[in-house]
């Protein structure tokens, strides 16, 4: 996380720029592994120990993965805790990230809170920073972060290992996020519990601040045959999947893990399943298993403090995963997850 790029004046190492003293003050200290060099090098040495190095990154920009009105503390976890979720899925142990800003303005009033809950999130999950840049820019603010990971050779998790019989498995509850954001823009869920400030607080949380499930990295890589975390939605991600993997699945919606809230809110039909199926920033982990070891992780999970719950079939075919509701009809999803573009 170096002062150098753009066009600017050799630096004197007796007027350190704005950008070196931001540097300095803010991220140096979360800079902990030797091969950092203390964010005075231009690049980093990260070691890999005989095993496979897994590289992930994702940006979260304003007013798209994130709101202007967010503290910034939960953007900075937001931001790391989107690229250990894909860690976690690929069975990844983290080893370290790099980081990009684009900033509007230095203020300490953003940048203190955003960098010391960065460095606890680093702290909290061995994941120390390596490096980076800061840029200025006119437009929404960025935060782009590239993290790294350590897998045994030849062990790492894909996409491409489905194979018909598989159990799904999938982390935590699914949709929450989705409502925490209808709640901070003032839709249907925000409507429906305007009398329970708990739930609400709960489904923001969620939206906010991801729980990647790191410490089922190992389980996963122990027993899952393919795995990826769910980003864009539940039904979205399972069909990329099974399009990597050559195969088809069948879900029953009625197993899919919800909260109270979330549960709540479908019996009151204030908000439809399409919308927690779809809606994204879930951020748990989607996986198949075959039959005999599919037992073996949900008992992980339960070990480690996470439920892991089975939802449908990997089947033969190329069709689209079917998502059945509890009698078996066949639901009609107008969209599959959220999209980009």
């Amino acid at each position: 996380m170096t002062a150098e790029n753009g066009a600017r004046q050799v630096a004197d190492p007796h007027n350190p720029s704005a950008e070196d003293s931001l540097i300095t003050r803010y991220f140096k200290p979360l800079a902990t592994d030797p091969g950092a060099f203390g964010l005075v090098d231009d690049a980093a040495v990260l070691s890999s120990s005989g095993d496979d190095i897994v590289v992930t990154t994702d940006a979260v920009i304003e007013g798209v993965h994130y709101l202007a009105t967010d503290p910034p503390d939960t953007i900075a976890r937001k931001a790391l805790r989107v690229n250990l979720s894909d860690l976690a899925a690929k069975g990844a142990v983290p080893a370290g990230f790099v980081l990009t800003l684009a900033l509007r303005s230095k203020e300490d009033a953003w940048l203190g809170p955003f960098a010391d809950a960065l460095g606890e999130d680093a702290k909290t999950f061995a994941c120390p920073l390596l490096g980076g840049d800061t840029v200025s820019t006119p437009g929404p603010q960025m935060i782009s972060i590239t993290a790294f990971g350590r897998v045994p050779r030849g062990r790492m998790v894909g996409r491409t290992g489905a194979r018909p019989g598989d159990r799904i498995l999938v982390t935590g509850t699914i949709g929450d996020a989705a409502l925490g954001l209808d709640v901070l823009t003032g839709g249907a869920a925000a409507a429906a519990l305007a009398s329970d400030p708990a739930a609400r607080e709960a489904l923001v949380s969620r939206y906010r601040i991801p729980q990647p499930r790191n410490v089922l990295a190992r389980a996963v890589r122990d027993h899952a045959s393919a795995a990826m975390d769910v980003s864009d939605g539940l039904a979205g991600d399972l069909t990329k999947l099974c399009a990597a993997s050559g195969v088809s699945a069948s879900v029953d919606v009625a197993n899919v893990p919800l909260s109270a809230a979330a549960a709540g809110l479908i019996v009151r039909n204030a908000v439809c399943v399409e919308t927690l199926l779809a809606g994204g920033d879930d951020y748990e982990v989607l996986c198949t298993v075959p039959p005999a070891q599919s037992d073996a992780l949900i008992a992980a999970g339960r070990a480690a403090g996470v439920a892991v719950t089975a939802i449908g079939m990997i089947v033969a075919g190329s069709a689209r995963p079917r998502f059945l509701d509890g009698q078996g009809q066949e639901l009609a999803l107008k969209r599959l997850s959220y999209s980009h573009f």
